[in-house]
């Protein structure tokens, strides 16, 4: 029974984790109105593999984060310089043309790659299923194990995959629910991109 609610919540957090608009499930949205459902479909199978190491790097870090918080500071500091990057390559991209987002073509691009990189450049995932694990290991739920490493990584997996299919299978419903929204998915990825560094470097100071 607690292994089944283990799997549950793995999958609940993981899930509602991007169900917001963000990079990954953005860029999944994007990847399916571009070059269809498959690709998205590869995408999200990319992104859903990288979760692994990020797992295990979170489990091994919550054990001695307590006394390091150095660490997280470092990565924090990694990602911004990252998301600062990936804001200006975005807005630049935004500028070039007003293409709607079902006319782009970018059959050039490897949707499997694009997520592993981005995945991999998600640094913020490994402080986020760290936080997750250290409350679920507070209520006694995740005892560091490594049966319940297994169940709450295999969870985790499928409910990042679920989200990203989830935008992929209904990415045109979506766009035409957001409207103006999506009709110019790097301005978006820009501006998400650019809050999550602003967030980040205010909260180096504060």
């Amino acid at each position: 029974m607690k292994l089944l609610f283990l799997f549950f919540l793995g999958f609940l957090f993981s899930f509602a984790g991007s169900i917001t608009p963000s990079l990954l499930n953005m860029t999944a949205l994007k990847v399916s109105l571009a070059n269809g459902k498959k690709a998205a479909y590869k995408y999200a199978f990319a992104v859903a593999i990288i979760v692994v190491p990020q797992i295990i790097i979170a489990v091994t870090l919550t054990n001695f984060l307590a006394d390091n918080p150095s660490i997280l500071v470092t990565l924090e500091k990694i990602a911004t310089i990252i998301f600062i990057f990936l804001s200006y390559y975005y807005y630049k991209e935004s500028r070039k043309s007003k293409i709607k987002i079902a006319k782009i073509n970018s059959k050039k691009e490897n949707p499997f790659l694009t997520g592993i990189i981005l995945s991999i450049l998600n640094m913020f995932s490994i402080p986020f299923y760290s936080g997750v694990i250290i409350l679920l290991n507070a209520y006694n739920i995740f005892n560091y194990s490594n049966l319940d490493t297994f169940i709450f990584t295999i969870s985790s997996v499928l409910g990042t995959f679920y989200i990203l299919f989830f935008y992929g299978k209904y990415a045109k419903i979506i766009q035409q629910k957001t409207g103006k929204l999506t009709k110019d998915i790097n301005l978006v990825l820009s501006i998400l991109t650019g809050f999550v560094a602003l967030f980040s470097i205010l909260k180096m100071f504060f």
